[in-house]
């Protein structure tokens, strides 16, 4: 009898062992849920939450001239768009990108910039301190994602003084970011 027992757990144990057949599809066996992107805006879905100009986390400028500087709302948008590209090229930030929605956070990153601005645009993001929750921002990588806006603001031929007026509004933010 002994034998018999042996032999059967082996047998499981042969069985368990087998590749997975083809062709499985994981995530619906271990019921994983796949969002799917909007077809217009190709945004993945998010929480509902309070949406207000006051998320954006600064007053707007009132500046045609800085606004000029930065090449309106479309040199605007292609200046964040920009330094999000080069924040997930880059390898001391790129694993806190990698996670994320980089199709919203060029649009709701550009709208920020826009806002604060001065430029006539609404922010539909979230507050910063909601928006980074549990990403574990440090200082480092706080400072490695402005040299990477610096970057995107000196490839678009932004002037020095206009580039620091911007970083003077989102250098308060560093509060409500770097968690450590």
């Amino acid at each position: 009898m002994m034998i018999t027992a042996t032999a059967t757990a082996a047998a499981m144990l042969m069985l368990l062992q087998q590749a997975p057949a083809e062709g499985t599809d994981w995530d619906a066996e271990f019921g994983v849920e796949q969002k799917q992107r909007d077809p217009v805006t190709g945004e993945l879905p998010v929480d509902p939450y309070e949406q207000s100009n006051a998320n954006a986390g600064a007053a707007p400028y009132d500046s045609a001239k800085l606004v000029a500087d930065f090449g309106g709302r479309e040199g605007i948008a292609r200046i964040a768009a920009r330094t999000v590209d080069l924040s997930e090229a880059d390898p001391r930030i790129a694993d806190i990108f990698a996670a994320h929605d980089m199709v919203r956070l060029k649009r709701t990153l550009g709208e920020q910039f826009c806002f604060l601005l001065g430029a006539g645009c609404d922010y539909t993001g979230r507050d910063m301190r909601s928006a980074h929750a549990e990403m574990g921002v440090t200082k480092a990588d706080l400072n490695a994602l402005v040299e990477n806006l610096q970057r995107a603001m000196g490839e678009a031929g932004v002037p020095f003084s206009s580039q620091y007026r911007l970083l003077a509004k989102l250098a308060p933010m560093s509060r409500d970011v770097v968690v450590r």
